[in-house]
């Protein structure tokens, strides 16, 4: 963003012209392989193997290398220093094992869009087991996850990543005599008084971003937190009765919590045979790397200055499911760092666009159908490629994605000065 601050005490920036798609579904779809609709339980099935076995390769190492983590086998400088070769052993088992339980997460995922296999009782049945052992209920988040895809982008019909507008964070009211709707030029008693009320400090912003990492993804099941604004309060993924679901609906609701009864009970019989502090170490803490991979992945897949966010008449299916972006997750650590990062989350990140234009496509089919998908892209002149994912992106993004306006049928974040990176073309 490139500020520029004028003699007469208004600040303006130079902004991005954003193409706003006009395609259809059929433009979208006509321009992906075939083959690539096609779902194979066995090619599936041995993904989700690999995970495990993977998982599982992970622990036996971690086990084998702590056993030489002793005076007898090991000669350190310092006491101190092996309580502190045991911890940076587990908190790299925690990341790995996290990082490849992501990708679990990624096939039960999978499972609820029936891109796992052509059977609706294989793909629920997976999905139920895999998401139930990392905590989410299956069908209940199936049920809210499809209302995301069929309105991503949309204002008041998506369900995640919705954008707090300006009257929502209690913000002094848009003047127009001294801020452009657009966001290119705003007077500096204006960005003075924004910033007051919606500027965070760099230590209020990390804290708040950490804090969203680690219980985001818990939050929003639990009470809707970064869910769609228009529910009710108390609004959640455990109540059958709940505005999310339809009344035929309420038995997969059901079942789904059972699942996460199932969950808990072998938390706690697991924490009372093996003991608190061993589970946490095996289970816990690389459950939690999986919640922050999950937020993280989704808030910048669907959060960016230069993504544009619709209300009616303007929304449309493909430019909602064209209000996101490809990125490499870890690819900002280097390439060797991104190409696990895509392995091990079975391309989550790399192929998101792809998700969204067809979600039944299965992972190791959509890098095909990503480089199709892009080609027929670039001919309306719509590139959707952002940086990296990383902690670093997801700071900036979070500092320069703080409000959208209450009017617009198109609309882009702005920041905590009132200015716009992106508007529409």
């Amino acid at each position: 963003m490139s500020i520029i601050k004028s003699q007469d005490g208004v600040t303006s920036i130079k902004q991005n012209e954003v193409v706003i798609p006009d395609l259809t579904i059929k433009d979208l779809l006509s321009a992906i392989p075939a083959h690539c609709f096609k779902r194979s339980a066995l090619r599936s099935s041995l993904y989700m193997t690999w995970d495990c076995i993977v998982i599982g390769g992970i622990y036996k190492a971690a086990m084998f290398l702590d056993t030489f983590i002793n005076p007898e086998s090991l000669s350190l400088p310092h006491p101190i220093l092996y309580p502190m070769a045991h911890l940076s052993l587990w908190l790299l088992y925690a990341f790995c094992a996290g990082l490849f339980g992501t990708g679990l997460w990624v096939i039960g995922h999978e499972c609820g869009h029936q891109a796992f296999s052509e059977s609706k009782f294989i793909n629920n049945s997976v999905g139920w087991v895999l998401h139930s052992a990392l905590g989410v209920p299956y069908y209940s988040w199936r049920i809210s996850h499809a209302k995301h895809h069929a309105s991503a982008g949309h204002m008041t019909l998506d369900e995640v990543h919705v954008p707090q507008t300006r009257g929502q964070l209690g913000l002094p009211p848009l003047d127009p005599t001294k801020e452009d709707v657009l966001g290119s030029t705003i007077s500096d008693d204006v960005v003075e008084e924004l910033w007051n009320a919606a500027g965070d400090s760099p230590i209020i912003t990390t804290l708040t971003g950490a804090a969203y990492l680690l219980l985001g993804f818990p939050g929003y099941l639990i009470c809707n937190t970064h869910g769609q604004q228009g529910y009710p309060a108390g609004t959640n993924h455990f109540n059958p009765g709940s505005v999310i679901f339809a009344p035929h609906q309420r038995g997969a609701v059901i079942l789904s919590n059972v699942g996460i009864l199932l969950w808990m009970a072998g938390l706690a019989g697991s924490i009372y045979t093996f003991g608190f502090l061993t589970v946490f170490r095996l289970y816990i803490f690389p459950y939690l790397w999986v919640n922050h991979w999950v937020v993280l992945i989704t808030f910048l897949q669907h959060t960016d200055p230069l993504l544009p966010h619709y209300r009616a008449p303007d929304f449309t299916f493909p430019r909602g499911a064209l209000a996101t972006l490809d990125r490499s997750l870890l690819g900002d650590c280097g390439k060797i760092m991104g190409w696990l990062g895509a392995h091990a989350t079975h391309g989550i990140s790399e192929t998101h666009v792809l998700h969204h234009v067809c979600s039944k496509i299965p992972h190791y089919h959509a890098w095909e159908a990503s480089d199709a998908l892009r080609k027929r892209l670039a001919q309306s002149g719509v590139v959707l490629r952002g940086a990296p994912i990383g902690w670093r992106e997801g700071y900036r993004v979070f500092k320069e994605c703080r409000f959208v306006e209450d009017e617009g049928s198109i609309v882009f974040y702005k920041n905590g000065y009132g200015l716009a990176a992106g508007r529409p073309k």
